[in-house]
């Protein structure tokens, strides 16, 4: 790659965004059931939550497609279809409470299991049939 030598390495992901279809669908799993803190929201668009130092971004995708007349925030278009995957960390005594929040608030869970190298994953699904993973930091240890 051209001058990644001299390009400092990327620190984190800042924001990660996925496409709903109900955004008080969403609210009602992401700010509820997750109890994500809620940054902002702009009514039959987004709604955007804080996840420790990431944001968590959802998006009515047909919203974002729609170019913007702002001139001091252009964002280009941007949506995505069909499901995507968004993973939250947890350790093991906190995966255990969140198998148990998950289930009392009757979110099915799709998958629990352990990988190879030892670390527990739980997946459901969001509303909107997104992929909503749990998993113990060490999966990519």
């Amino acid at each position: 790659m051209v001058g990644a030598s001299s390009t400092p390495p990327l620190a984190s992901v800042l924001e990660a965004a996925l496409y709903v279809d109900d955004l008080d669908a969403a609210k009602g799993f992401y700010g509820d059931v997750l109890g994500l803190e809620k940054i902002t929201e702009v009514e039959g668009r987004h709604v955007f939550y804080r996840a420790g130092e990431t944001v968590v971004l959802l998006f009515i995708a047909e919203q974002t497609r729609i170019p913007t007349t702002n001139a001091k925030l252009p964002v280009p278009p941007h949506g995505a279809d069909g499901p995507g995957h968004l993973c939250f960390a947890a350790d093991a005594a906190a995966l255990e409470a969140w198998h148990e929040r998950l289930e009392h608030a009757g979110i099915g869970i799709e998958a629990d299991f352990e990988w190879p190298n030892g670390a527990r994953s739980i997946y459901v699904r969001d509303p909107a049939g997104n992929s909503i993973e749990f998993a113990e930091p060490k999966l990519w240890a």
